[in-house]
C-alpha cells in the first residue's frame, strides 16, 4: 500500500445501547499521524474499534485504498486488516517475559507476512536490555515500549494508539513522545492516535479528526485546527501557535532554529542532531507586540510581523493574528487598552516579542 495514495473512506455506525456512533462520511489520508480528538465520551475509542473491526456490531462502509474492509455484504476480519494496536494499559501477558510477549504475536502471523527485524525493533524502541525481564517488573513507560515493539513486529499497515500516554508521568510522557516521533519517521507508518491532551496533538499530529456526540465533526490539518480562534485544542492556557523551524548548531548554550530564510528563533535546550525540522509551541499570552524593534531587552526572540486580524476575547482582551515573514501564523493576546494605545489594526507592521521560556519543542 503506497503511502502516497493510501486513503481511508468510511461511514460507520455502532449502536452500544447507551451510546451510538454515527460517524457520517469521512476521509482520512493515511500518511503521518491523524489524532482523534474530542471530549471524554465523544466516541473516539468507539470509532477506532469500528475502524479496526474489533466490534462485530459495526455497520456501514469502510475502504482503505479501494480495498473493502466493511460493507453491506462483507466484513474483513480484524487480523486481515493488518493493524497494530497500542492501548492505554499496554495489554501485556503478566506471566511472560518481554521476549515472550513480543514473540507471542510473531508466532501467530500469517505465513505470507514476514515480521519486522526483531533486533532492529528492540534497539529502536529501547528495550534490547530488558528482553528476559518479567513484564511485572517494568515501569509504565517500559511496558508501553514493549507494547509498541510488539505492534511494530507484526509489520502492520496501520498503527492504532488509544491514549497510550495517559497513565504515564510527565517524564515518561516526554520520552515516549520523542520515541513515537522517531518511529513514525523511521517506518513511515500511518497512525491513528487518540488523546485528550492538546500538547500531544500539537507535538504529533499532521491532522486532527474532531469528534462530538458520536459524529466526526471535521478533519483538519494541524495548522488549520490551530488557526481557529475557537479551536477545541485551546485549553485553560488559551490560544497556541505551533511554528515549524529547522535547528541550527548550538550557540552559547542556546539552541537556534531557522524560521523561513531570514529569522532565527532561540530555544532554551538542545535538539537531537537527527532532527531536521521541529515544532515550536508558543502561547499567545507569551507574545507581546511593539511598533519598533526594542534593542535593550532581555527577550531575545523578536520577529517582524503583519497584523492580519483582531479577534475579541472578552474580559477586555483581544487575540491578534499575525503573519510572520515566512508566512507562518502567530497569535498574540493583548488587552484592548494596549491595542488602542498602539493603534493595532489589520495591515499594521509590528514586532512580535516571544519570551524564550515560552518556546518549547
Amino acid at each position: 500500500m503506497s503511502d502516497i495514495e493510501a486513503l481511508m473512506k468510511g461511514d460507520l455506525t455502532l449502536d452500544l445501547g447507551s451510546f451510538r456512533l454515527d460517524s457520517g462520511p469521512f476521509e482520512i489520508p493515511l500518511q503521518g499521524v491523524t489524532v482523534l480528538f474530542g471530549r471524554s465520551g465523544s466516541g473516539k475509542s468507539t470509532l477506532l474499534r469500528a475502524i479496526s473491526g474489533l466490534d462485530k456490531r459495526t455497520e456501514g462502509r469502510l475502504t482503505v485504498n479501494g480495498e473493502v474492509w466493511q460493507d453491506e455484504t462483507n466484513v474483513l476480519p480484524t487480523q486481515k486488516r493488518h493493524i497494530g494496536f497500542v492501548f492505554q494499559d499496554a495489554a501485556l501477558f503478566p506471566h511472560m517475559t518481554v521476549r515472550q510477549n513480543l514473540m507471542y504475536g510473531v508466532k501467530r502471523l500469517p505465513k505470507d507476512i514476514t515480521p519486522e527485524d526483531f533486533d532492529d525493533i528492540v534497539q529502536r524502541v529501547g528495550i534490547a536490555d530488558k528482553l528476559d525481564r518479567a513484564v511485572t517488573f517494568l515501569s509504565g513507560g517500559e511496558r508501553q515500549r514493549v507494547a509498541i515493539a510488539r505492534a511494530l513486529l507484526m509489520r502492520p499497515k496501520l498503527l492504532c494508539m488509544d491514549e497510550p500516554l495517559s497513565a504515564l508521568d510527565w517524564r515518561a510522557k516526554a520520552e515516549m513522545l520523542t520515541l513515537i516521533e522517531e518511529l513514525v519517521a523511521a517506518y513511515r507508518l500511518p497512525v491513528l492516535y487518540i488523546t485528550h491532551a492538546p500538547a500531544e496533538v500539537e507535538r504529533l499530529a499532521d491532522r486532527v479528526l474532531f469528534m462530538q456526540a458520536g459524529q466526526v465533526e471535521t478533519i483538519e490539518t494541524l495548522q488549520q485546527a490551530l488557526s481557529r480562534p475557537d479551536s477545541p485544542l485551546f485549553d485553560e492556557q488559551g490560544a497556541v501557535s505551533v511554528l515549524q523551524a529547522s535547528p541550527l548548531p548550538l550557540q552559547d548554550g542556546l539552541q537556534p532554529a531557522r524560521l523561513g530564510e531570514q529569522e532565527t528563533i532561540w530555544l532554551s535546550g538542545p535538539i537531537p542532531a537527527s532532527k531536521k525540522t521541529i515544532r515550536v509551541r508558543v502561547l499567545a499570552r507569551d507574545v507581546s507586540l511593539a511598533l519598533s524593534d526594542p534593542k535593550d531587552l532581555s527577550i531575545i526572540n523578536h520577529f517582524s510581523a503583519e497584523v492580519t486580524e483582531l479577534i475579541p476575547q472578552g474580559q477586555h482582551r483581544l487575540l491578534v493574528r499575525l503573519r510572520l515573514s515566512d508566512g507562518q501564523n502567530l497569535f498574540s493576546e493583548v488587552t484592548q487598552h494596549s491595542a488602542q494605545r498602539l493603534e493595532i489594526r489589520p495591515g499594521l507592521a509590528v514586532f512580535a516579542l516571544i519570551k524564550s521560556v515560552a518556546v518549547t519543542e
